[in-house]
């Protein structure tokens, strides 16, 4: 699918912990009515049968509704439902060797946490960064973190679009004015809250409010 900069202004990441009798397809249903602009399904539990079921119905759910679906690591998996994209990070499949797998059209986000792996992953032929933990988080308690100053320069560097991820709420977007980044990656922020819809609108309203403030 076609995909650009402003497909990572309310990237949204999920996680099952927060589902509390509710089904993933439900909350991602929320959130893409409260504006989120694509969707990350990562998913470190469930079984391959269950995983498999699961991505397939999120997958039509995001394709209705025209936000890109990407899968966290699982490149075979990309590969065999047809998914828009791959997201890992360091530790997984190179993005060269994901890009030769997967072919040019699909979507691959890289995580990185330096200019240098910034500027490997964009030439290997990454479409989009993820950088951080830019705050503090308890989602992912072995994220390390990322400065201010090293997400700017890492925005700087590359000419691929950077999404933050880390800690991120409603209190801590305005901090993010001026770096550089193309929107921001949530996880709790939307799918621990309560009114997911409400809740995930006013994330994008105040990203939307953040970058107007300028890059």
């Amino acid at each position: 699918m076609k995909f650009g900069k402003e497909d990572l202004l309310l990237y949204a990441v999920t996680d099952r912990r927060w589902l509390d009798g509710e089904t993933l397809y439900r909350q991602v249903e929320q959130a893409i009515a409260g504006g989120v602009t694509c969707v990350q399904l990562r998913e470190k539990e469930l079984d391959e049968a269950l995983f498999l079921a699961e991505a397939r119905e999120i997958q039509a759910l995001c394709r209705a509704r025209q936000v890109p679906f990407i899968i966290n690591d699982d490149v075979e998996l990309t590969q065999a439902i047809d998914a828009d994209g791959v997201h890992v990070g360091q530790k997984d499949m190179a993005a060269l060797d994901v890009r030769t797998k997967l072919g040019p059209d699909k979507i691959i986000g890289v995580s990185a946490r330096t200019v240098e792996q910034a500027l490997l992953a964009e030439k290997q032929g990454a479409d989009y960064l993820g950088v951080g933990a830019v705050f503090p988080t308890g989602t992912k308690l072995d994220a390390s973190g990322v400065t201010y100053e090293t997400l700017s320069a890492i925005c700087r560097a590359v000419s691929i679009p950077v999404v933050a991820i880390g800690g991120i709420d409603l209190e801590k977007i305005p901090r993010l004015a001026k770096s550089g980044i193309a929107g921001v990656a949530v996880v709790s922020g939307i799918f621990a809250q309560k009114e997911i819809t409400s809740a995930t609108n006013a994330l994008r309203e105040c990203v939307e409010a953040m970058l107007e403030v300028g890059q």
